[in-house]
């Protein structure tokens, strides 16, 4: 049996390195700066930080590897820098200009300036070609394919050097031949260009979200090609046994081969992994509902579950453009620990969205930065050791972190420790407002809820957010730092397959319409799996439909089980519906016809997850302080004489009482006033606050 499992998570300022010891349950954290012009080279970093510490080489820990497994942040990138491969579309003619179309609305109905909307189209207009074809809405075919048009559109795309094409249709998905055959004419002509086919990727009505999905996800593509090439050689380079696998958005793994493919689900990739881990670490004490929080470098990440049950989004725009396929929920915002502060027009101090990343990085790293960020901040109030991060590996500066904070303190005319503090409530005031997005505003009560800390920077914020959001405990585990890439390593390979069915439900013919879409889907994603190396018993399904009452617009998605779908069991189905449109809308309409427009399963397989670690007991809160500091928790600026406990040596059952600071490798816990921790047995710090 291999002895370990691999997680790598790569963000935009730190790369996370989890590895787990599945005989042993020892989990171990490490991190190196990203490497954005080459990732590999973070990812070699990475390895030779876990070499040094098993004593391996690398080689040898790599062949001892299960699975290896990639987050990355890379497809993000491309589509928020708009650095993806050069796009042609080829669409149905007439329908050349949907992707600016849109949906006929603004997302801001209260905005008016001239330069609104600044979306930047992803294929430019003279690279949308139309071809003469048109198939109606019952799936017959009203025009045949003029060929000729799909030859032109290749010409101009060889002569213009496009590297990557997609296809999309009007009613593709009732009749594929025509996307089908200009897929085969595109091949033979252009054998070396990314094909994208929207019928294939998302096979669902609404042409609009079909186009729009597979021209993000042709535009990815030769972007996520490159970086998985160059990953997968350099592991099999040092023996790995088996493919890497990469995080998908939509929650589960996948490997590389499909990731080129299925280029829109590498778009969070890296947060996507956080609800599962959130859930592992809060199950020794019973929780189900958790609000999971990643502060990264340059990022806040912001992702809700509800019984245990992680929420989805289909048809969303993400910068934008418009995401059909399914993708965890995750709420993102420019906050990170090198998030810049600045004075705008109204002389008020604002923090965001511009980071400085890794490459200079926050003035305190002494890399050349001169920007004030939060981690400067954080250095002046005494939150950070200003002898270094990452157990001194990373030296901070903390004259240059308080020169950078003088450029915001000097123009408010006040002084440098009281403009760090509101830098830091102005940011915590950010994420603030992003969890209340993905929780009051969607009908949930935060304070239902545990916070779960991860990301190296938020474990400095956590006390703050959790007061604001009147939440009582916060759960933050030691590998908080790099809970994304820990929740890699304890989660399933999963796909995605969808069918179009747009059928009403009171039509007898329309069930085994449905079980026989269902049995082909499910055929050729249980085929996948076990090409993966899956056996029957390893792969499970779930099964959901899209569903509305006749008449209206927009359907809303309902769990089913996977029973055969008959006269027998169709009420079973309706009452499901019913149920979860009462749910959401608060009522339901019982005695009205219902119907489907799309339906999906969900194939999973199943991957056995490594022990879980247990600390401990022992190693008192006395013992383990390291010192004292002088540190700041309110905005007179005024700090006071703060203990420092050094985490590595507190035993399970330790506790330690706020105002105070626990510093472990690769992150720092600041606890406020009127708050304590305590170290679980199961590696995690239970941190809660005196009853109000």
């Amino acid at each position: 049996m291999n002895q370990f499992r691999l997680g790598i998570d790569a963000g935009g300022t730190f790369t996370d390195f989890v590895i787990a010891n599945k005989k042993t349950g020892d989990v171990k954290l490490f991190k190196a700066l990203s490497t954005p012009s080459d990732p590999t080279k973070a990812i070699e970093n990475g390895l030779k930080l876990i070499a040094d510490d098993l004593g391996l080489p690398a080689s040898e820990i790599v062949a001892e590897c299960d699975l290896c497994i990639n987050g990355t942040t890379v497809g993000l990138n491309a589509l928020i820098t708009h650095r993806g491969g050069k796009t042609g579309l080829i669409c149905t003619a007439g329908h050349e200009d949907s992707i600016e179309i849109r949906n006929g609305h603004k997302e801001d109905g209260y905005r008016y300036d001239p330069e609104y909307p600044a979306a930047t189209m992803l294929v430019p207009r003279y690279l949308r070609k139309g071809v003469r074809e048109r198939v109606l809405s019952d799936g017959s075919v009203r025009t045949v394919m003029e060929e000729q048009d799909v030859r032109a559109a290749c010409e101009l795309f060889r002569k213009e050097g496009v590297e990557t094409v997609a296809i999309s249709f009007v009613w593709s998905v009732l009749n594929t031949a025509h996307e089908r055959r200009a897929a085969e004419i595109v091949r033979e002509m252009l054998p070396n260009v990314i094909l994208t086919v929207g019928s294939e990727l998302y096979p669902q009505v609404r042409e609009y979200t079909r186009t729009s999905t597979a021209v993000v996800n042709a535009y990815l593509a030769p972007v996520m090609r490159r970086y998985v090439t160059a990953v997968d050689a350099y592991f099999r380079s040092l023996g790995a046994k088996q493919p890497v696998r990469y995080f998908q958005s939509n929650g589960g793994l996948a490997i590389g081969q499909a990731m080129t493919d299925r280029s829109v689900y590498a778009i969070n990739s890296g947060p996507a992994s956080a609800p599962q881990a959130g859930l592992y670490v809060s199950a020794p004490f019973k929780k189900k509902n958790v609000i999971t929080v990643d502060m990264g470098g340059t990022s806040f990440d912001i992702t809700l579950t509800k019984d245990g049950q992680t929420n989805l989004n289909k048809n969303i725009d993400f910068l934008r453009y418009r995401i059909g396929v399914p993708m965890i929920q995750v709420e993102t915002l420019g906050a990170g620990g090198g998030s810049i502060g600045w004075i705008d027009s109204l002389g008020i101090i604002q923090v965001g969205p511009q980071s400085a990343g890794s490459e200079p990085g926050p003035a305190c790293y002494g890399q050349g930065g001169t920007e004030p960020t939060t981690s400067d901040a954080n250095l002046v109030l005494g939150y950070l050791n200003p002898d270094g991060l990452l157990g001194g590996k990373l030296p901070l500066d903390l004259g240059k972190a308080r020169d950078a904070v003088k450029k915001v303190a000097d123009p408010l005319g006040i002084s440098v420790e009281r403009a760090a503090y509101g830098m830091y409530t102005i940011v915590n005031n950010n994420m603030v407002n992003g969890i209340r997005r993905v929780s009051v505003e969607r009908g949930y009560d935060p304070r239902d809820f545990v916070l779960v800390g991860a990301g190296g920077a938020t474990a400095a914020h956590i006390c703050a957010l959790a007061r604001e959001m009147g939440i009582d405990t916060i759960i933050l585990p030691k590998l908080a730092s790099g809970l994304c890439a820990f929740g890699q390593i304890i989660s399933d390979v999963k796909y995605n397959y969808m069918a179009t069915a747009p059928l009403r439900l009171d039509n007898d013919k329309a069930y085994s319409r449905i079980d026989e879409l269902y049995t082909s889907i499910e055929k050729q994603g249980v085929a996948h799996l076990e090409k993966d190396g899956f056996k029957k018993g390893q792969i499970e399904i779930k099964r959901s439909l899209d569903m509305r009452y006749v008449g209206q617009v927009h359907e809303c998605t309902v769990d089913i089980g996977t029973f055969p779908i008959n006269a027998k069991t169709i009420d079973k189905v309706k009452d499901a519906f019913h149920r979860r449109h009462e749910e959401l809308y608060t009522y339901a309409e019982r005695h009205n016809a219902v119907e489907v427009v799309n339906i999906e399963s969900t194939l999973y397989g199943r991957i056995d997850k490594p022990k879980a670690p247990k600390l401990k007991a022992g190693g008192t809160a006395a013992k383990a302080v390291k010192g004292y500091r002088k540190a700041i928790f309110d905005a007179s600026g005024k700090a006071s004489r703060t203990a420092i406990y050094d985490g590595a040596r507190l035993g399970a059952g330790a506790s330690v009482a706020g105002p105070a600071i626990i510093e472990e490798v690769t992150t720092t816990i600041v606890i406020e006033p009127g708050w304590t921790a305590k170290l679980d047995a199961s590696g995690s710090y239970v941190i809660t606050r005196k009853k109000r």
